[in-house]
């Protein structure tokens, strides 16, 4: 399958995105001080939760940006 410039340009971008969102996300959840995340110290079911999407976010993110990498690499040997 061949991806277009656009498309690969948005896919590598979509991966970087998803990174720093979700970097961000993680260590605001770390540093919790509302009691969400945890519970006298102890990680509470929101935290777990929202740990999880995070990692599923950077599966998916590292996924997306490395296809859309291999297109954009796959564009340039071509030109």
């Amino acid at each position: 399958m061949k991806l277009s410039r656009p498309v690969s340009w948005f896919l590598l971008a979509f991966g970087v995105w998803s990174w720093v969102i979700w970097v961000t996300f993680v260590k605001n959840l770390i540093k919790d001080s509302s009691g969400l995340a945890f519970d006298d110290g102890h990680p509470t079911a929101y935290f777990w939760v929202h740990l999880l999407l995070a990692v599923v976010s950077f599966v998916l993110g590292t996924v997306v940006g490395g296809i859309g990498l291999r297109g954009v690499r796959a564009l340039r040997r071509t030109s």
